[in-house]
């Protein structure tokens, strides 16, 4: 099984190639040219924020230096909390107790992801669920 942190570096590079050739994209192409799903996108689109290399103006994404410092730290930040506290959680449960919606979720786990805190597991119940924990 591949390790998803890298996964999450794989995608931040889709995006940041797809950005690179065409320019500025609005969010709904850049997912479809990527291929990527919600939660996907969102943890690259983290990931590249952390690297100070996308910029988002209204629904639209560029490669310049990051506006988004500011909310994905704050989000970062809880969750990091949230897992030093809990330890394995999964993704559901981090939003709930982070109190964010499920888009700032992602986004602040790719920040995290790109940052070496993380690593991740998948535990399968009754579905396959990927859980987090601090390194």
């Amino acid at each position: 099984m591949l390790h998803k942190i890298e996964d999450f570096g794989r995608n931040a590079g889709k995006i940041w190639e797809i950005l690179n050739s065409n320019g500025s994209l609005s969010e709904r192409k850049l997912m479809k040219k990527t291929k990527l799903n919600f939660n996907e996108f969102y943890t690259a689109v983290g990931w590249l924020a952390r690297e100070n290399k996308i910029y988002k103006q209204g629904k639209y994404y560029i490669l310049s230096e990051t506006n988004l410092t500011d909310q994905i730290g704050l989000n970062a930040g809880k969750i990091w909390n949230i897992l030093s506290t809990c330890g394995e959680i999964d993704t559901k449960y981090i939003q709930k107790l982070a109190d964010i919606p499920k888009e700032d979720t992602f986004l602040a786990l790719g920040w995290l992801a790109k940052e070496g805190k993380l690593k991740t597991k998948v535990i399968k119940p009754k579905k396959p669920q990927l859980v987090f924990e601090l390194k």
